[in-house]
């Protein structure tokens, strides 16, 4: 399996091409920013007047190494769901750069309030992504300690993690820390209550949070323009507080805007919404067929805009990743592959009757008549192998 999948198969652009101008180009003044935007989908940084990073060889190789890393993690997962190995799978392909921008842009003392598809946040964070499948695979329910890496449980209730996010941001202002809360979640969760509720009190009491919103085009089978008429982050604006559109597959851009809303929430200005603007590239989770509700040539438009390849051409025009610096991140993409397949099958088969346990503190009458049909259904499967 190669590391580059979807439009990162193309072939490679050599390093021997022209090199781009050091300084970046500045964007013509009639595209009017309402998209932030730092390096093209062609591999060209661009200035912004509001935006700006300066990132070192060394930090630009480590953003490269993680989008990577995190696809070829994801790969796997997608592959041991079909294999058997998981109950389900939640892909994040084609949001790599959203992820690992603002997830870098975090500090070790923020806290992380991520949904159930924030594998690239989850590895900004230090989470070992074979605790990830193991909730999955249904052996663990999370398999971490938030506090120790202050990222949350993944949160399969639509929109319910914005408001728990907003009342630990509340608390942090009144513990009178200078940590900043993120909230990530979907397009599709934007029209949730539970989301307006937590614009409401994060506004009203100032509250450190940013609420990320990755705006992958797709809410399931449901596109963005039959739950909104007004972009995203525009709806910010009545709650109080600002919002920001920025391109979600530039991982430069998604750094720089995301670091700039969270210092803007240290400093006690309050709550930002930052729409990152990608796609989803593969399907909602396993169980789900793109092909049903959206057309193939959308799909080949989003992938000239591919976040790895982007990040990948500007690393050779500048010179700044040699053929040996990839060479070796496949070599690492492979081994991290294999480390994570041979965890998997290592794991128990989750047991079947667990999910009966902690419905109830105390029982229910029809928990239990479920329980014995259930067990009942699996004794049959022994009897008729006998």
């Amino acid at each position: 399996m190669t590391v580059e999948s979807t439009a990162a198969r193309k072939p490679r652009r050599s390093s021997k091409r022209t090199s781009a101008a050091k300084t970046p180009a500045k964007a013509p003044e009639s595209s009017a920013p309402e998209l932030v935007q730092l390096l093209t989908p062609e591999g060209e940084r661009v200035e912004h007047p509001d935006y700006s990073i300066d990132l070192t060889a060394q930090e630009l190789r480590g953003l490269y190494r993680d989008m990577v890393l995190t696809r070829r993690f994801d790969a796997e997962a997608t592959a041991l769901q079909r294999q058997g190995e998981l109950g389900l799978w939640a892909s994040l392909l084609g949001q790599e750069a959203a992820q690992i921008g603002s997830g870098r842009a975090l500090r070790d003392d923020d806290y992380v309030f991520p949904t159930y598809r924030e594998h690239g946040v989850a590895w900004c964070r230090g989470v070992d992504p074979t605790n990830l499948l193991g909730m999955f695979r249904g052996v663990n329910h999370g398999g971490w300690d938030p506090n120790s890496n202050n990222f949350h449980l993944y949160t399969i209730v639509i929109g319910s993690q914005t408001l728990h996010a907003t009342g630990y941001a509340m608390g942090v202002a009144k513990d009178g820390a200078d940590s900043a809360v993120i909230a990530y979640f979907g397009d599709g969760a934007s029209s949730q209550g539970d989301v307006a509720e937590a614009f409401t009190f994060s506004a009203v009491y100032n509250a450190p949070v940013v609420f990320f919103c990755q705006n992958n085009q797709w809410a399931i089978s449901e596109p963005t323009e039959r739950q909104t008429r007004v972009p995203l982050y525009q709806r910010a604006q009545g709650f109080g507080f600002p919002g920001v559109r920025v391109d979600g597959n530039d991982v430069l851009a998604c750094l720089a805007v995301t670091r700039s809303a969270l210092e803007r929430a240290r400093r006690g200005e309050g709550p930002t919404l930052v729409e990152a603007f990608t796609y989803r590239m593969g399907a909602h989770t396993t169980s789900d067929d793109p092909t049903k509700y959206r057309a193939d040539e959308e799909r080949a438009a989003w992938e000239a805009k591919d976040p790895i390849l982007r990040l990948r051409t500007y690393l050779e025009k500048q010179g700044t990743a040699d053929e040996a610096f990839f060479t070796a991140l496949d070599e690492e993409s492979e081994a991290l592959g294999k480390r994570v397949r041979e965890a998997v099958r290592a794991m128990p088969d989750p047991d079947r009757m667990a999910m009966f346990d902690h419905v109830y503190a105390d029982g229910n009458p029809l928990v239990d008549e479920e329980r014995a049909q259930f067990a009942a259904y699996q004794a049959s499967f022994a009897e008729e192998g006998e």
